[in-house]
């Protein structure tokens, strides 16, 4: 009997900013404190780059969404440092 691979779901991580879940805490009326996680809203978007005249499918946040419909795709990612070229079809 060999080892088999179990698949897990990728964390739920922006491609452009890296935002991820962060550590928090659940506390109770009587004060006390248990360990959760807060989760980001990530959606995964096909979004059109003009300048590589093709869409990118991406993991983004919805303030990433909202920050791309103001400042554009090509600038977001430049801030970020982020090379389009490179990400997905």
């Amino acid at each position: 009997m060999g080892l088999r691979h179990v698949a897990r779901p990728a964390m739920a991580r922006s491609d452009i900013t890296g935002k991820r879940r962060l550590k928090a805490h659940n506390v109770s009326h009587s004060n006390i404190k248990t360990n959760r996680w807060q989760h980001v809203n990530v959606q995964r978007r096909r979004i059109w780059v003009p300048e590589l005249k093709r869409f990118v499918t991406l993991h983004v946040t919805t303030r990433d969404i909202r920050s791309i419909d103001k400042l554009g795709i090509t600038e977001y990612a430049r801030r970020h440092g982020v090379d389009l070229a490179r990400r997905g079809l």
